[in-house]
């Protein structure tokens, strides 16, 4: 298998990670875009330094979320002239579609307001990675992942609050 067709194929298999990194770093589905394809991007140019040492989805997320850090970091320069949506109902555990979408597109505009290693700690939380994986990715020891993840809980529910939504 030539290295395009076996990039593709990697990708492919764990292009979910990409899109949910885009969603956490990003609240604007062009922005999503523009993230996705620049992930894509440094991921192709990074793929000869795969070397099979570790999961593909483990190198992945490194880069992914190294290419996600580097492109918000752009993003804040430029002046956000897009208004944070206000006032959210209260939706019960018999939720319609809508109103769980709603409740993740909260849950996201949450996670945006994170420091960059907050929402790498919440995003690799959010995909099950034990806590020796999420420490070896941002460089912490495990016990800091948990002392950390408390803090990015209360921290997530105390910005929830301010937007005026009842949990």
């Amino acid at each position: 298998m030539d290295k395009q067709t076996r990039f593709l194929q990697l990708l492919n298999e764990n292009k979910g990670i990409l899109f949910k990194i885009c969603k956490i770093y990003q609240d604007n589905a062009d922005d999503q875009n523009d993230l996705l394809q620049e992930m894509t991007l440094q991921l192709w140019l990074a793929f000869d330094s795969y070397r099979g040492e570790s999961k593909f989805s483990s190198w992945m997320y490194r880069v992914a979320l190294n290419t996600a850090i580097v492109f918000f970091k752009k993003q804040k320069r430029r002046p956000d002239d897009q208004p944070m949506p206000e006032g959210f109902d209260h939706c019960d555990e018999s939720s319609s579609a809508g109103e769980m979408e709603e409740k993740l597109a909260l849950f996201y505009r949450a996670v945006q307001q994170l420091g960059k290693v907050e929402k790498a700690l919440t995003y690799l939380y959010m995909e099950d990675q034990p806590y020796e994986e999420i420490a070896a990715h941002l460089g912490i020891t495990e016990g800091n992942v948990r002392v950390r993840l408390n803090r990015v809980k209360s921290k997530l529910k105390e910005i929830v609050k301010t937007m005026n939504y009842e949990y």
